[in-house]
């Protein structure tokens, strides 16, 4: 109990000193406006409850999917999917940390009970659970909060880490702190590591071998990679893409600087490649307006997502700004070249295994630490490139455009090995399945 109002202080101290920071961004960003008392005091919305008579052998829980942002939200997808599927019934509660992933979840889950996640304060965790009252705790890729788990521990609520990974550097960082990380990671239930060599590091931690299994990426499974999708071809049919006679070049996830480094490359080719176009996906909206700015400055007939109701779309554009969230799963649908952001910065990189999937000849910055091992086998099977620096970006797009049988290679291999890493949803549902308590079929009413 001393430990968690330690942690409580800590974390007091954290956000009053953080505080100028966020008001700044509140101000100058518009962001961190939603779901203080969600996260500060723990007051999530109750699920509903059903009136409907529970079928004969189909119970109803309760399941929390917390995501932390915008890409956990994507690897939870498959698994709200098949809970949807197999449990009908069932109440479905998703959170998120982040404006754009709050944003994101009320896109794809506003069938479900949408909420932030509390902070890791002992108030607010307990507020959230007494009026949740989860069956299960589904934490994506790493959600280490002591008083978070601890509480839910003590009130035998099954925890899990779903599509688990842990790099080399987290790991080094979490051992400077072992004793406390050991004794938040005992009272997981179950891990499903991505990976031989995420288990080792979580057993390194001090995680029980015989509650962890490798069971995959459920990116894998999550990548769409059928471009006949309907979504797939409403937005190229929208852009004027589905004559199939552009070459489309499109750079998703992308930070500052990555679009400048896309638009410069660019435009050192684009007279050359009459029929090349561009897509920009920026990964933070607070940047849309920023990037805009710098893709009207190439002087090029361009276009963006947000006003194309509003004001059309040049039929000769060059450029197009994709200027909105969780839509690039279908963007890249549309792409012949991919380039994938957050990897020539800080960040680690993005997911690229949405643009294999759909057999994009892709390629990616040296900062690829968050996709360390998805890039390994990637790099395996010769399904994407990985440049040095930026410089490299132009000699690789020449020779993708000049070589259209190289090109065909690598997509064909991209989309083998996507489809051969298949399966990880199944594995992680029938492990979650088990971990629910058997209940008798009821009536539910408050």
């Amino acid at each position: 109990m001393a430990k968690r109002w330690l942690l409580n202080l800590l974390y007091a101290a954290l956000l009053l000193l953080i505080w100028p920071w966020i008001l700044w961004r509140t101000v100058r960003q518009g962001r961190y406006q939603k779901g203080w008392s969600q996260k500060l005091l723990g007051a999530l919305p109750k699920p509903p409850q059903t009136l409907e008579p529970i079928g004969l052998d189909k119970p109803s829980y309760t399941i929390w999917f917390h995501a932390v942002s915008v890409g956990e939200l994507q690897v939870i997808r498959p698994l709200v999917e098949r809970a949807v599927l197999e449990l009908p019934t069932s109440k479905l509660v998703i959170t998120t940390s982040t404006d754009s992933g709050y944003e994101l979840a009320q896109k794809l889950y506003n069938q479900h009970t949408v909420a932030f996640a509390p902070l890791d304060f002992t108030w607010a965790v307990r507020r959230a659970l007494d009026r949740i009252e989860p069956d299960v705790l589904v934490l994506a890729e790493l959600e280490l909060w002591p008083n978070w788990i601890s509480i839910a521990s003590q009130r035998q609520i099954p925890i899990t880490v779903i599509n688990g990974r842990l790099s080399q550097k987290s790991l080094q960082g979490y051992s400077r702190i072992a004793p406390l990380v050991r004794s938040i990671v005992r009272k997981i239930d179950w891990i499903g590591a991505q990976s031989d060599t995420v288990r080792d590091r979580f057993v390194a931690l001090g995680y029980d071998p015989a509650k962890i299994d490798v069971v995959g990426n459920i990116k894998f499974d999550g990548a769409n990679h059928d471009r006949e999708h309907p979504e797939v071809l409403a937005r190229s049919e929208s852009l004027g893409l589905a004559d199939g006679r552009s070459t489309v070049w499109l750079c998703g996830s992308t930070q500052d600087p990555e679009e400048r480094i896309c638009l410069d490359t660019f435009g050192q080719i684009v007279e050359q490649f009459p029929k090349l176009k561009l897509i920009l996906v920026p990964r933070h909206a607070e940047r849309f307006e920023e990037v805009a700015r710098m893709v009207q400055a190439t002087g090029l007939a361009w276009g963006r997502r947000s006003r194309m109701h509003s004001e059309g779309l040049d039929p000769s554009w060059r450029i197009f700004l994709a200027d909105s969230l969780g839509e690039l799963r279908w963007w890249w649908g549309m792409a012949d070249l991919g380039f994938v952001g957050g990897s020539f910065g800080s960040r680690g990189g993005q997911n690229m295994i949405e643009p294999c999937a759909y057999g994009v000849a892709t390629c990616y910055g040296p900062n690829t630490r968050n996709f360390s091992d998805i890039v390994q086998i990637l790099h395996e099977a010769d399904a994407a490139t990985q440049l040095a620096k930026p410089e490299d970006l132009k000699p690789w797009l020449l020779r993708m455009l000049q070589d259209p049988s190289s090109r065909s290679q690598g997509a064909r291999q991209a989309v083998s090995i996507t489809q051969k890493h298949r399966g990880a949803t199944d594995r992680t549902w029938r492990k979650l399945a088990s971990l629910l308590k058997p209940k008798h079929p009821q009536w539910r009413k408050d």
